[in-house]
């Protein structure tokens, strides 16, 4: 049984947190990951439906985000895992 959990996304496919730029805004559609990585990224508060704005992105190395009035720092795999909306 895998850990990774996978939950159908309706719209248009959904980016990573990664692959954003510098200045983007977006919210949370999903996290993919195991158990204590979902745990841990909830607890920043990166949940679905939750607005978040990159701060820094360099394009290699850690990002840095902006959660709930919270700067949070992603590892680069961490921030592959969790997948975002910029079309609002």
């Amino acid at each position: 049984m895998s850990s990774t959990r996978k939950k159908p996304l309706a719209g248009p496919p959904a980016t990573s947190l990664a692959e954003l730029p510098t200045g983007t805004h977006a919210l949370v559609r999903a996290l993919r990951g195991g158990q204590e990585l979902m745990s841990r990224l909830s607890a920043l508060g990166l949940v679905a439906g939750a607005p978040v704005e990159v701060l820094q992105n360099r394009g290699r190395g850690p990002l840095l985000v902006l959660v709930r009035d919270t700067r949070v720092a992603l590892g680069r795999g961490e921030a592959l895992k969790v997948l975002v909306d910029t079309s609002s």
